[in-house]
């Protein structure tokens, strides 16, 4: 199983300096035996700056963003980023982005909040000729890229680049310019009937690979249950005021967030991961695993590392 954790993890007591926090703890989920981390993207930290920090200090890990929003940043200057995060990482870099939640970042930026699919399509169409080391040329509507000097990066190229895409459209685009996708609170059902065969099929239509199918998935190893679930319904409870994160809810039959956490003894978790590796994902990417307590993170870890060592998802 191919099997990583997103940071921060949520229990970190900030303190000192954040970076040399999460770059400890992306220490901590290589010797767990994890094979990836992916950082978180708000308002503080810079997502891609981790990345490359923790990738160059950390030895074989893979790192990767989940997710950077494309608004309000131009393609042009997050391909400038990825690159120089994939030259010092030899390679290990995955770019994740995301069309972000409107009623959240515009009111923050104060710049108008463009078409989502429209802009999608376009600065991954940047993204994806930057990324190949190749000068990008697009006259679009809500993306002008005409850098008049060359835009690679010696030794950045070959980042993939994956999307956190869920809903049709966005999947559609996806499989035809990204290498995959990021989705989060998508159950193994909606996994399977809506974004596998939709994403797939765009990929194929687009004489593209196979795509990444990426599932986050909140997890946490505990003995007391019901404390963690209420606690986890208390932190996943914004996401279902978003009309994307509804509709992948509802498509489930769920109608909290929390219904999708996984959490309970080692042996629930474990089967909870299965059923996303049997639904198509390729990888999954565990969240909220700090939740209430380092040591729950620590156990939940460490039964993900073991699963990672494992050749098959049976």
């Amino acid at each position: 199983m191919t099997i990583g954790v997103a940071l921060p993890a949520g229990d970190v007591v900030w303190h000192g300096n954040a970076v040399d926090q999460l770059v400890g703890q992306a220490r901590q989920a290589a010797d767990a035996g994890l094979t990836s981390v992916w950082f978180s993207q708000l308002f503080q930290h810079d997502a891609i700056t981790l990345a490359a920090i923790a990738g160059r200090e950390v030895p074989g890990i893979t790192v990767g963003t989940h997710v950077v929003p494309l608004y309000p940043r131009h393609p042009l200057t997050l391909a400038s980023h990825a690159q120089t995060a994939q030259a010092a990482t030899g390679g290990r870099f995955v770019l994740g982005v995301g069309t972000g939640v409107r009623d959240l970042l515009e009111p923050a930026y104060g710049t108008p909040y463009p078409p989502p699919i429209r802009h999608l399509r376009e600065s991954l169409t940047v993204l994806r000729q930057a990324l190949a080391g190749e000068r990008p040329l697009l006259e679009g509507r809500t993306v002008t890229a005409r850098p008049p000097l060359p835009t690679a990066v010696a030794g950045g190229a070959g980042a993939p680049l994956l999307v956190a895409a869920m809903g049709p459209q966005a999947l559609a685009v996806t499989g035809e310019l990204a290498d995959g996708t990021l989705p989060f609170l998508a159950g193994p059902r909606t996994l399977a009937e809506r974004i596998v065969p939709v994403v797939t099929a765009a990929a194929a239509g687009a004489a593209r690979p196979v795509p990444r199918i990426v599932a986050a998935v909140p997890a946490v190893v505990t003995d007391d249950v019901d404390v963690v679930r209420q606690i986890a319904a208390v932190h996943l409870s914004a996401y279902a005021t978003v009309p994307s994160y509804r509709q992948v809810l509802a498509a489930e039959g769920a109608t909290h967030p929390v219904e999708l956490a996984l959490i309970g003894d080692e042996h629930t978790v474990a089967a909870g991961i299965r059923r996303y590796f049997d639904a198509g994902a390729t990888e999954v990417v565990l969240t909220q695993t700090g939740l209430r307590s380092p040591r729950e993170r620590e156990r939940t870890w460490h039964l993900a590392g073991r699963l990672a060592s494992r050749t098959s998802v049976g």
